[in-house]
């Protein structure tokens, strides 16, 4: 009997958990929230509401597909069923190079950030690599253990960072900000200036890895109610906690001088409006919170990477060695230890090369990451109404057809603004902007031609891919049927 993945694990809580630590809400507010302020001005806590709205259309279709599509394989699967199988194997390919992108990327956060953090406490300058290299060590162990124990310590890691920044915005409404409490970042004439195009590509980048709840599908409890509650509880979460800490950042600083202040010191920012409102302590705590987050979301992007390769090896595509499931921790270890030796090559290569950790490490390796998810979030919702024309169900046009069709529109709006606005991401050349975005459509064309591949030389391979499962019974805590992707709840 084969040992699969830990069914009816995590609950509504621990996948939103899993979500909302991977968008690393602390890091992405004090790292890029300054950025959006400073091109967009006062207006800018809209620009996310705006991507969380975008973002909310687009779970309607997406977990209403999720209630049909039952695979292990989460968004290749959801395009394999509206687009066919070439597509979905090319976006099989676009999610290996999206995810990984947004993990590995990381560990040049965690390194700097941990410099940072050591300089401001300690006053002590530590070298990156080491930093980086133990990271990629505890974020392995994480994702060697349980699921629930994943989930767990993410929750402790995500109290804790929003609860920071909880702090912050408690100070600045208590003490009423710098000059009163104000509603101007939401007037028209603040929020429709030229530098909205910027805040809403730096908003929708601060929602990067929402979708993978539907990743946990299979070790859900009741995944047709949990799968769509965790989108839904995640998406609005991020989007209203997102503005809300942006518009306190402004009242704390004011509407006529907060600007000046995010362009003259962008990664200060929170930090100089935590010591004013709260205290000097606070700052201190919120340093080291930081890396902390980077942690929790390199762990959530680590889990997620895991399950598309474990999914993709019980389909014959990846070889079978990374389909195996501890007996013990029901992990894909092996997945994870080839995903920890990946990031572990990406990293020692940009350290041999003397690449800057954040400049090129994480902007570098991040973008393309950050793109591809996109991507792959707008062939879902193409592939949403064409999937339902062709099926009996008794789901409604508004979830089938509208509102996919809705969400289509606005990620085609949302990756133009991204991508016309790369430099924001990355701050190279304009010609390592374009191989950086060249990276996306490149993967979709191999992953036609690894399809057209398959389709010749392993018939039996393409025609079963992303085959919809058959239902299995109560789960067994220690058995399950052999070839889960196959027989097993996915």
């Amino acid at each position: 009997m084969a040992i699969t993945l830990r069914t009816g694990s995590l609950g509504t809580a621990d996948i939103a958990f899993f979500v909302v630590s991977a968008a690393a809400p602390l890091t992405v507010m004090a790292g890029v929230a300054p950025i959006a302020i400073s091109l967009g001005g006062i207006g800018a806590p809209v620009g996310y509401l705006l991507a969380g709205l975008t973002l909310a259309v687009f779970a309607v279709g997406f977990t209403t597909m999720s209630r049909h599509v039952r695979s292990g394989g989460a968004f290749y699967a959801y395009i394999t069923r509206g687009l066919g199988r070439p597509a979905g194997i090319a976006a099989a390919l676009l999610a290996l190079l999206g995810y990984n992108g947004m993990e590995i990327g990381v560990y040049g956060l965690l390194g700097t950030a941990t410099q940072d953090t050591a300089h401001a406490l300690f006053g002590a300058d530590i070298p990156w690599l080491p930093v980086s290299l133990a990271g990629l060590l505890l974020i392995w162990y994480g994702g060697f253990r349980s699921i629930d124990f994943g989930a767990k310590l993410l929750g402790v890691l995500l109290v804790a960072e929003t609860g920071i920044l909880v702090l912050l915005a408690a100070g600045v409404l208590v003490e009423g900000g710098a000059d009163g409490l104000g509603l101007r970042s939401l007037a028209p004439d603040h929020v429709l200036v030229p530098g909205t195009a910027a805040v809403l590509a730096c908003a929708f980048a601060a929602f990067t890895g929402f979708e993978s709840t539907v990743i946990y599908r299979r070790e859900a409890r009741d995944p047709d109610r949990t799968v769509p509650r965790a989108t839904y509880i995640a998406v609005a979460f991020l989007g209203l906690f997102y503005a809300f800490v942006v518009w306190t950042v402004v009242q704390a600083f004011g509407d006529d001088k907060v600007v000046e202040a995010a362009g003259s010191d962008p990664a200060g920012l929170f930090f100089s409006a935590i010591t004013t409102y709260v205290g000097a302590w606070a700052a201190d705590l919120m340093h080291v919170l930081i890396v902390t987050s980077v942690l929790a979301s390199l762990l959530a992007f680590h889990n997620a990477i895991n399950r598309y390769g474990l999914a993709l090896a019980e389909e014959g595509v990846l070889p079978g060695i990374l389909g195996r499931v501890h007996p013990r921790h029901r992990s894909p270890y092996v997945a994870g230890a080839a995903q920890t030796a990946l990031g572990a090559a990406v990293v020692l290569a940009f350290a041999a090369a003397g690449a800057d950790p954040y400049r090129q490490l994480l902007l570098w390796v991040n973008t393309p990451g950050m793109i591809g998810l996109l991507t792959l979030q707008l062939l879902a919702a193409v592939a949403v109404p064409c999937y339902f024309r062709r099926v009996s169900h008794q789901e409604g046009v508004l979830r089938t057809v509208v509102a996919p069709l809705v969400a289509t529109v606005l990620l085609s709006v949302a990756l133009v603004l991204v991508v016309t606005h790369i430099d924001l991401f990355t701050g190279a050349s304009p010609l390592v902007d374009t191989v950086l975005v060249a990276l996306v459509p490149t993967a979709l064309v191999l992953g036609l031609a690894w399809a057209w591949r398959l389709r010749g030389s392993r018939p039996e391979v393409y025609e079963a891919f992303a085959a919809e499962p058959p239902v299995e019974g109560p789960p067994s805590a220690d058995a399950a049927p052999a070839s889960p992707s196959r027989t097993g709840r996915a």
